[in-house]
């Protein structure tokens, strides 16, 4: 009994490992593409060059 609940822990653990990393996938793939628009369609800065929009 207790391997079968063993290996049934290990499934849960693994199906909810799964799970958050491509949660986290979807996550980052979103990041990137905000950034890549802010990239594009940043302001423009002080005389007359591009800008950065991050203050980092």
């Amino acid at each position: 009994m207790v391997p079968l609940l063993l290996v049934l822990l290990l499934a849960v653990v693994l199906f909810g490992a799964g799970f958050a990393l491509k949660a986290l996938w979807w996550v980052a793939i979103a990041v990137l593409l905000l950034w890549l628009l802010g990239f594009v369609a940043r302001p423009a800065g002080h005389g007359g060059r591009r800008g950065r929009w991050y203050r980092w």
